[in-house]
């Protein structure tokens, strides 16, 4: 589909042409964090007791005002947010990434190979997909330990069967059309065949998945440093940032919580909502 017809489709959506303008209102605003922040949440310096869980609009001895006030570390929850949305989406594109890469390769090899080598491949996906994500993202998580890195490798093992199952439909469908074996019967090697005709048809499936799993692994960070096995307490992600209001909340200090889990809904919502109307646009049988 062209790009000028594909945008013609899109903004016929009201709903998703402002989901997408949220969507990258917000990642703007993750990228430019470390220059629009108030604060350097992750300078400890800057952190004072005295300023522990201030409501929002509270103003210090200083002059500095708190916009949506202050955490139990005396943290700017407005800086807060900004770093961990920054934070979330860079390791959900990192971890979407790498689970896009493997899982679309070991797709499309499986579908090319056939035999053994596929029924192994497809069924280790096949047990992996019968369990919910946030399972194995959960066990992986506690065996390795907190850390970005570790967050990112829990992250690719609970998603890339999705890209696998994915593009192994679409790759087995294009790997019996003509234009296929007629590359076949070039010198090309049968890696080159795979990488530049049939990956690249398979294209549009794997990006409506992909902007879908972009959305649940933000979710998924969230959810594992909620639960304390994502990142460690010194990086204010948005999961850790609503733990860390949680028992706060019941004492009236709602913004602690309530303002990150704002933030991470808005997020995940456009997202998703930008990925169901490309799902749609892509899919003849939802187009209007």
């Amino acid at each position: 589909m062209r790009l000028d017809r594909f945008w013609m489709e899109y903004r016929d959506n009201r709903i998703a042409v402002v989901a997408l303008v949220v969507a990258l209102l917000m990642m703007a605003a993750a990228l430019a964090a470390p220059w629009i922040s108030p604060q350097d949440p992750y300078d400890l310096a800057s952190l004072r007791l005295m300023d522990a869980r201030k409501p929002p609009g509270h103003v210090n001895a200083e002059g500095t005002t708190y916009l949506l006030g202050t955490d139990a570390q005396g943290r700017d929850v407005l800086s807060a947010i900004l770093h961990g949305l920054r934070l979330s989406i860079q390791i959900s594109l990192i971890a979407g990434a790498i689970a896009f890469s493997l899982g679309a390769t070991l797709g499309a090899t499986a579908a090319f190979a056939g035999g053994r080598f596929e029924s192994v491949i497809m069924r280790i996906v096949d047990l992996q997909l019968s369990f919910p994500a946030i399972l194995l993202a959960l066990v992986i998580s506690a065996a390795l330990g907190q850390g970005r890195w570790q967050m990112i490798a829990a992250l690719v093992a609970a998603q890339y069967a999705y890209f696998a199952r994915t593009t192994h439909g679409a790759a087995a469908a294009e790997r019996s059309k003509d234009y296929v074996e007629a590359a076949l019967s070039t010198p090309l090697p049968a890696w080159r065949v795979v990488m530049r005709h049939i990956l690249p048809n398979c294209l549009p499936p794997l990006i409506v998945v992909g902007t879908v799993q972009v959305a649940n692994a933000i979710s998924l960070e969230a959810t594992l440093s909620f639960l304390g096995l994502g990142l460690p307490v010194t990086e204010p992600s948005l999961g850790m940032l609503i733990a860390n209001g949680f028992q706060y909340l019941l004492s009236g200090r709602y913004w602690i919580s309530i303002y990150p889990g704002i933030a991470l809904i808005l997020l995940i919502v456009s997202i998703n909502l930008v990925g169901d109307q490309v799902r749609d646009q892509f899919n003849p049988r939802l187009r209007r």
